[in-house]
């Protein structure tokens, strides 16, 4: 496994690769990998004769100083997880890297998907998103791009910005990895204490039941409920739920089977934020 820190010497390593025909796989992460990770990793081999994966703590898409300092960090263990796993390159970059002096985000226009959900609580950072990953995708010049629909907001963000960049990349979604007790898997996890992880499930199973009563249900019927579940548990603050459509993530007014239409939630557990989505047409 190669371990490159400079984006000069990984994208002369992957020009190589390219000049005789192979294809190149990329996995983007934060770190702190976990199975959900290894997922996109195991698809990227199926896919692709070489794997990247980058490990990098993005700052501008932190709308906290403190919780990019919170943020998991587990290089050693990430890259020996990597290892095991046949990853082939990883890309592990400085700040100063990527940013050279000016640590700050482009500003970009995605028709609106920008705006719902996470753009409406975490202002600029899809911004912050699109800028490291449009620079990554220079560096590395992949030919496919995995990302897990846990962030199925970012991930048709993404779509999005190969679409408005004219990007030679694919940008493939993988489905969400979950805990034997429904818990998406998430790199946040680990900030769980033990009794906010027991509960956490909660999520999940929530999310389920307004997936199953969407079937027989009014849209607000279904809000409601979702709404009481959280106000009967006092550890848990439920940021938003809505119904959207999954292309353009507007909120929809009213169900319709003829349409495709995801849920989407996030929700503090104490001082740990999770999120999780479920297609209407799951259950």
């Amino acid at each position: 496994m190669l371990v490159f820190e400079k984006k000069n010497a990984l994208t002369n390593c992957i020009t190589s690769f390219k000049d005789e025909n192979m294809q190149i796989g990329f996995v983007p992460t934060m770190g702190a990998l976990h199975s959900g990770h290894i997922s996109l990793v195991k698809k990227s081999q199926e896919d692709n004769h070489i794997t990247v994966v980058s490990i990098f703590v993005n700052p501008t898409q932190f709308n906290s100083s403190e919780d990019l300092k919170k943020y998991p960090k587990t290089l050693e263990k990430d890259l020996k997880l990597l290892e095991e796993n046949g990853c082939d390159i990883v890309f592990v970059p400085s700040v100063n890297e990527m940013y050279s002096n000016n640590v700050s985000s482009k500003t970009y226009q995605f028709h609106g998907i920008e705006k719902q959900m996470e753009g409406k609580y975490r202002e600029g950072h899809f911004d912050g998103v699109a800028t490291i990953v449009h620079a990554l995708f220079e560096t590395v010049n992949p030919d496919k791009a995995y990302f897990g629909e846990k962030d199925f907001q970012q991930l048709q963000i993404i779509k999005k910005l190969v679409e408005i960049e004219s990007l030679p990349v694919k940008v493939i979604g993988c489905p969400i990895l979950r805990e034997p007790d429904g818990l998406a898997m998430s790199s946040r996890n680990v900030r769980l204490t033990e009794e906010e992880r027991n509960i956490a499930p909660l999520i999940f199973n929530t999310l389920k039941e307004s997936v199953s009563r969407s079937k027989t249900k009014s849209i607000q019927e279904v809000y409601q409920f979702v709404q009481e579940e959280f106000n009967s548990e006092p550890q848990f603050d439920l940021e938003y739920f809505i119904i959207a459509n999954e292309n353009s993530l507007e909120e929809a007014v009213s169900i319709n089977p003829t349409e495709k239409q995801r849920a989407f939630i996030a929700v503090n557990v104490g001082k740990v934020r999770l999120i999780d989505n479920l297609s209407l047409s799951e259950f």
